[in-house]
């Protein structure tokens, strides 16, 4: 990291399976992980309840002490469907309000192996990014190469020029917790100068006129 400028990140949004997977290796890298952001004396942002990985992180970052925020839809607290949140819980009425607060809460983001929540969560993050809607780093960690076809995937996408070379550099990826978490903290937001001039604010009635082609 010497001589690379370091941003400061206090806390992480972790978007990850409720369920464990296949290979053990994936609840080992979830406990890893929640115990690299305790150590790093970084707080955890997720989804909330105890199911699958999402519940091996978050005991893991209690487990060192540190803020645990679960940000639950109230659906999903009926009948203690994900049972109870490990730490501080935040109930909000639609997914969309949940990945909304998830992003203003967090510095950074990062997926471990999940299904399609996961999947849209992460996706959804990368194109708020690409959009300007913030500027905040995006990582996956590649356990075992469960991530391996979906970064093929968008590499192939950009060689087919759906996706800019300077979107791509949005999604970072590493195969341990550490190397992920100094990418992060080492990573440079390079805004399209034609989508940096949308004006996001509330107060907004109208955004500018472009002329460009939007690769989304």
């Amino acid at each position: 990291m010497e001589g690379v400028s370091v941003r400061k990140i206090k806390k992480i949004c972790v978007f990850c399976g409720a369920n464990y997977g296949k290979d053990v290796a994936f609840v080992n890298a979830a406990f890893h992980l929640g115990e690299v952001l305790g150590k790093r004396k970084i707080d955890l942002v997720y989804g909330g309840g105890k199911l699958g990985l999402m519940g091996c992180v978050s005991t893991a970052v209690a487990q060192h002490e540190r803020q645990v925020l679960g940000i639950i839809p109230s659906a999903f607290t009926i009948n203690n469907l994900v049972g109870e949140t490990c730490g501080k819980e935040i109930k909000v009425a639609t997914m969309q309000e949940r990945l909304v607060m998830m992003m203003e809460l967090s510095d950074a983001f990062i997926a471990l192996p999940g299904g399609f929540g996961t999947l849209e969560e992460l996706f959804q993050m990368i194109s708020w990014a690409q959009l300007n809607i913030h500027n905040k780093p995006i990582g996956v960690l590649n356990i075992n190469g469960f991530f391996n076809g979906l970064l093929s995937f968008v590499d192939h996408a950009v060689k087919q020029e759906f996706i800019t070379p300077r979107a791509r550099k949005i999604l970072i990826s590493a195969t341990t917790a550490d190397e992920l978490v100094d990418k992060l903290q080492a990573f440079r937001f390079e805004s399209d100068p034609a989508l940096s001039k949308l004006k996001w604010s509330p107060s907004s009635s109208q955004k500018e006129k472009l002329d460009l082609t939007l690769r989304l």
